[in-house]
């Protein structure tokens, strides 16, 4: 990366931005990417590195700012201004035809309805504003009136732009767009965040549809940008300076401004071809990556649509044809308990084996004790088993009235059946947890997670190695890592002089970690690979951040109060506290390679800004993001508690009333400057 001077770089740097956004426009809405995954990524990396270089040209709509911005308090109220819905649920073929019934003689109309047949995405329903083609604001569903502003966690979802996308020949963008669609969280990522939580200690979800709705409502949305979180859209509430004869056009026309729609939406002649549609999507629904819970049937005309009207809560022109969910009976043969990464108890049940969706399942999470206790589970209960999302298998049910009298209830064990340490449930906690942090279990996967990729990324050292080293009293922590010797490895099952000499060889060669890495292999919560590369960027040393007091963290752009916590209980932990030296001790030598960015400015934190009239160098949107990630808030109207005023060109009444109040008032140019753009 070497660039000649600062006109080169800011050159390359709108170069990949527009490249980025272009390819994100032919992944996610097209669904037609013309770059391999691998190619994305070199230029995401070609262009954070940029970014990080040259810190003055780093913008706030730059596709590497999807990363998390200012922590709220609480959610703000977003209205709706045309009502958002529900819809009507057909469970049977029968009622979808009546529902086809009730749409031709509410029209008058004796032939075939055309319809538009789309998945009915079982995740959260959203409206997002675009002004002008930028993103204005994000609200949740709600009670189809009020929901919640959640502009700053829909901003860090890669599939919803930021800027709407207006191709050659293509339609203007409309001056307004109140876009209606829902967040959803595809199975493999989902089972992955799963995955993660639990090794971490952390409660696992439910199904994506709860992953997805608790991702969106974080008040920090740096905890929104680590979660795999997707989006697909299929209609407006209003629109300015675009019109639609149908509900097919209207589709297109968003997919056309880079808005994904699910591409398995068809159009159908008639409620017969809807039909077909909807048995041909719950013949495949186990091998699409994402969940749906069944079919909405849509008349296509909008001007039909119009016509038909609503009733008070559900409009007469559409109807959600629903799925019935998959279950099977199977009996609990055991219960067993699972000791993860922070010493948290996990109860499983073991299950006779039983096909559900067409996958065998054997185990299923029961959560904790708690849950147990709900349901009233007990070991030879016969249950009914489902996948939640179609991926997680769960229980249901227990089929009490199929008790034969031998059924046993389940305790949560005193000992942890890895050590044989008390095992304590803390107040307020529903997790049961070992507190030995020497404990096998745990050790297993704390050192699986410190040489994982995302971490020292040290070859041949997984699980299973970790496990034969830990049977074999070689190692109680990572730090014991740095302490073995080839001739200590080569007696082991499996390994032998090469294998062993490689092994060492790689660990050794992990002592020159790069800090982002180190910090992620530390296991800290909520510290995902991403925060560690922000953190090792603000702090630029291991020292500086185990300094940092909770303030200075929560200073961070992209670190909240949960975040801040979480490092601060970490490097405060006298066990941490101690395996850190140690690691320091046997040469690991974490360095931060990446330049620093500049200073932030404390001028903003915590000011309360208003913008009026027009700035030249950006917009109004784009400057309110400027400065609300330097820690301040921007509301619209001037009052006496309003700290700085923002005026651009012709600017008007909001000006005069700073004036008299007198509110310090900047000029675009020293606005600029304050916020390192000039």
């Amino acid at each position: 990366m070497n660039m000649g001077n600062d006109a080169d770089a800011r050159s390359r740097i709108e170069v990949l931005r527009d490249r980025i956004r272009y390819h994100n426009y032919r992944y996610y809405a097209l669904d037609d990417p013309e770059v391999s995954d691998a190619d994305y990524d070199a230029l995401f990396r070609e262009l954070a590195a940029l970014e990080r270089a040259y810190p003055e040209l780093l913008t706030p709509d730059s596709p590497t700012q999807r990363v998390g911005f200012t922590t709220l308090d609480k959610f703000q109220p977003f209205e709706h201004a045309v009502p958002m819905l529900s819809l009507e649920n057909a469970m049977t073929e029968t009622e979808v035809i009546e529902f086809d019934g009730r749409v031709r003689k509410l029209l008058g109309h004796s032939g075939e309805v055309p319809y538009v047949a789309e998945p009915k995405m079982d995740g959260l329903a959203i409206e997002v504003l675009y002004r002008e083609g930028e993103l204005l604001r994000a609200g949740t569903r709600g009670d189809g009136y009020t929901g919640e502003d959640v502009t700053p966690n829909v901003k860090t979802i890669r599939a919803i732009p930021w800027r709407l996308f207006n191709p050659g020949g293509g339609a203007p963008l409309p001056a307004f767009l109140a876009v209606r669609g829902e967040v959803y969280m595809d199975r493999k990522d989902f089972a992955e965040l799963n995955a993660r939580r639990e090794e971490a200690g952390e409660p696992v979800f439910a199904n994506p549809r709860n992953a997805a709705a608790g991702s969106i409502r974080q008040l920090d949305s740096t905890i929104t940008a680590g979660r795999p979180l997707k989006a697909f859209f299929y209609g407006v509430g209003s629109v300015e300076g675009a019109s639609f004869e149908t509900q097919w056009e209207l589709l297109g026309r968003l997919r056309e401004w880079g808005l994904p729609v699910n591409p398995k939406s068809r159009l159908c002649s008639g409620i017969g071809e809807a039909l077909e549609a909807f048995r041909s999507l719950a013949a495949e629904r186990h091998r699409l990556p994402y969940e749906t819970d069944g079919l909405v049937i849509k008349v296509n005309s909008l001007e039909w649509q119009s016509a038909l009207g609503e009733k008070s809560r559900s409009p007469r022109w559409a109807v959600a044809c629903k799925f019935s969910p998959e279950q099977a009976e199977t009996r609990i043969s055991d219960i067993v308990v699972q000791v993860g990464r922070t010493g948290v108890l996990t109860p499983v049940a073991v299950l006779e084996p039983v096909t559900v969706g067409g996958v065998v399942v054997q185990r299923a999470t029961l959560h904790n004790e708690d849950e147990i206790r709900r349901k009233d589970i007990r070991v030879g209960d016969r249950v009914l088993v489902q996948r939640a999302g179609d991926v997680i298998p769960e229980v249901v049910e227990v089929l009490t009235g199929k008790r034969e009298g031998g059924e046993r209830p389940f305790t949560m064990p005193a000992s942890c059946p890895s050590c044989g340490e008390p095992v304590v449930r803390r107040e307020g906690e529903s997790a049961h947890r070992c507190l030995n942090r020497y404990c096998p279990d745990q050790v297993k996967a704390a050192i699986a997670h410190f040489t994982s990729r995302d971490g020292l990324d040290i070859e041949g050292l997984g699980r299973k190695i970790a496990a034969l080293l830990i049977g074999q009293g070689l190692v109680r922590s990572a730090a014991d890592l740095y302490r073995l010797r080839a001739e200590d490895l080569e007696p082991l099952p499996g390994l032998g002089a090469k294998s062993a000499a490689n092994l060492v060889a790689a660990i050794d060669a992990s002592r020159k970690a790069d800090l982002a890495d180190f910090i992620f292999a530390l296991g800290i919560q909520h510290v995902g690979s991403h925060l560690a590369r922000v953190l090792a960027d603000h702090f630029g040393s291991l020292e500086n951040l185990r300094r940092a007091s909770r303030e200075e963290l929560e200073a961070v752009a992209g670190v909240g109060s949960e975040v801040a916590a979480g490092i601060s209980q970490y490097f405060g932990d006298e066990y941490n506290g101690k395996l850190v030296d140690e690691l320091l001790e046997l040469g690991v030598r974490p360095v931060h390679t990446a330049p620093a960015p500049a200073a932030v400015d404390t001028f903003w934190s915590g000011k309360s800004v208003v913008f009026t009239g027009t700035l030249e160098a950006m917009t109004r949107q784009q400057a309110g993001e400027a400065v609300m990630a330097l820690g301040a808030r921007v509301t619209g109207s001037v009052s006496r508690s309003t700290d700085v005023v923002v005026a651009g060109r012709d600017a008007g009444s909001k000006l005069e009333k700073a004036r008299k109040l007198g509110v310090r008032v900047m000029e675009e140019r020293e606005f600029l400057e304050r916020i390192g753009r000039v």
